[in-house]
């Protein structure tokens, strides 16, 4: 076997400098390849909101489709993610293309084992798994019932979608952004085509969104095999006993399925509370989060993506001071994207929902529900960004257990501030998410606050500057929002044209003037350049 280019780079025992520019660029190149997707995404959701509307048969389906979701951050996307990633960039840095092949063959096959066997017995055992996630569910035994079947056809989406995100950990590491980052949005071309073309055919048409997920998964893996093959890293899965390499990662990721899942967990368990509660408000959550989720899954995803085989190579090469640097650039870039974010959706949130879900199946009542959960949620926008940032902090050290005791603290008090919120306050599913992102500010600021007493976080100079600016930005930007948008309630008697015109020159313009005011403070491009 020929060792591939950046091997070459990188031969056993040597010291790699960190490529100035590398960072800034790898991130924009996972950022727009994200954006593809999520733009997608949005369509998706835009799709199912105007053809199914908020109901029983869209619960039962966001409930379904949320049981593998999760579970395939829970094994693939976080807690393996985080543990494989720096098992996986030492053996690039210090041992063979044909060591770093066995390690990848031998995790192929107990991940995919693992997978198979949870995927057959969840299949089977549908109605009893689904009885305490969906206990909401069983006054309405028909609504119980598409549920269940639902479920059968959505969770085998676990095993294909987890071996793609396996996939997209190799080719990150090798700093092939592009193709991982871009897979996601074959989901969402599935899910929009079964929506207009196949639900017609269905008794129930939001059965066919199950189809959907199921024939996405199939895609998404098919689709990056290609790039693993040209990269000689095509997984070969074998079981074997006793490897190194898969008992390191094993190690790491079981305290660590924990701590990095944290924040799913809670929106699960935000999940199972809203199934008690009136109808569509399962729902109401999902379309806020997908929301909320879209800032959070160009940017913030894209810069940890490339923050932690970075910060794995980082500490591999024992380099503490480009180890702190690196975080503190990290997350200066998330406070610059996540505060006008989070400011704007608070303030468009009406006016976006009006155009973006409402019509015949999603009426006014939908849309001031939406904008409670999605303000709520909007709120810890900041942190949720933060974490992604401040986890791969400890995980690229292949510490797991700080990040479990922290995590774990932050989904008690989630839970707990749930009941208050939701049974004590009576704010309904508005709590849920409020709930979620008081949490999500505990967690990140635990997680600063170790990595601080660690050693690793220190403040580079300029964050004085920094934040000054950043904050006369946002007011700027903040009055131009509040004065352009006016009364919401008049969206709702304007056309669909005139509504995306004014939200592109919302959005477009306060842009503009965030950026603008940026670069009249004297902030540049290249300070960041500099600083990766």
């Amino acid at each position: 076997m020929t060792q591939d280019p950046a091997d070459k780079q990188q031969p056993s025992g040597s010291q790699v400098k960190p490529r100035p520019r590398g960072l800034l660029r790898a991130s924009a190149v996972t950022g727009s390849m994200t954006s593809v997707s999520r733009v997608l995404g949005l369509v998706r959701d835009i799709v199912l909101a105007r053809v199914f509307g908020p109901g029983d048969g869209a619960d039962a389906f966001f409930l379904a489709f949320k049981i593998p979701n999760f579970l395939r951050r829970l094994f693939a996307e976080g807690a393996f993610n985080q543990a494989f990633v720096p098992v996986l960039s030492e053996y690039r840095s210090q041992r063979s293309l044909a060591q770093v092949q066995e390690l990848v063959n031998a995790v192929a096959g107990y991940l995919g084992s693992v997978l198979l066997l949870i995927t057959l017995a969840v299949v089977l055992a549908a109605p009893l798994v689904a009885l305490p996630i969906a206990y909401g569910f069983t006054a309405d035994p028909e609504k119980f019932d598409l549920f269940v079947h639902m479920l059968r056809i959505t969770f085998p989406y676990l095993l294909l979608i987890s071996l793609t995100a396996f996939a997209g950990s190799i080719l990150n590491s090798y700093d092939r952004f592009a193709v991982p980052a871009l897979t996601p949005a074959l989901l969402n071309l599935s899910l929009i085509a079964s929506a207009l073309l196949l639900s017609p055919y269905f008794s129930r048409p939001e059965v066919a969104l199950a189809w959907g997920v199921l024939i996405a998964g199939i895609s998404q893996l098919l689709f990056q095999l290609p790039f693993l093959i040209r990269l000689q890293l095509m997984p070969k899965p074998v079981i074997k006993r006793g490897h190194e390499g898969v008992g390191r990662i094993i190690r790491l990721m079981i305290p660590a399925m924990f701590g990095v899942s944290v924040s799913q967990i809670n929106l699960l368990f935000d999940t199972f509370i809203a199934s008690l509660l009136v109808a569509g408000s399962v729902s109401w959550l999902y379309f806020s989060e997908r929301l909320m989720d879209l800032p959070l899954g160009i940017f913030a995803v894209a810069v940890a993506t490339v923050v932690l085989p970075s910060l794995s190579r980082r500490h591999a090469e024992q380099s503490a001071e480009a180890f702190a640097a690196l975080l503190d650039w990290a997350f200066r870039l998330i406070l610059l994207i996540a505060l006008p974010a989070s400011l704007a959706l608070v303030l468009l949130s009406e006016p976006m929902i009006i155009t973006l879900f409402h019509g015949d199946n999603f009426v006014t009542e939908d849309v001031v529900q939406v904008t409670r959960s999605l303000q709520a949620y909007s709120l810890g926008l900041v942190a949720f960004m933060a974490i992604k940032v401040f986890a791969p902090g400890f995980y690229s050290r292949q510490d797991t257990r700080t990040p479990v005791r922290i995590g774990i603290i932050a989904m008690i008090v989630n839970m707990i501030l749930n009941v208050i919120l939701v049974f004590g306050l009576q704010m309904a599913h508005t709590g849920l998410a409020l709930a979620t992102s008081l949490a999500a500010f505990l967690n990140a600021g635990m997680l600063w606050v170790g990595l601080k007493k660690a050693g690793v976080f220190q403040f580079q100079p300029g964050w004085a500057l920094f934040s000054a600016r950043v904050t006369v930005a946002n007011v700027v930007m903040s009055l131009f929002l509040i004065w352009l948008a006016g009364d919401w309630r008049d969206w709702l008697d304007w056309s669909t044209w005139r509504q995306v015109w004014m939200m592109g020159l919302l959005c477009f313009g306060g842009m503009l003037v965030y950026a603008g005011t940026l670069l009249l403070s004297g902030m540049r491009a290249g300070d960041f350049r500099r600083q990766a």
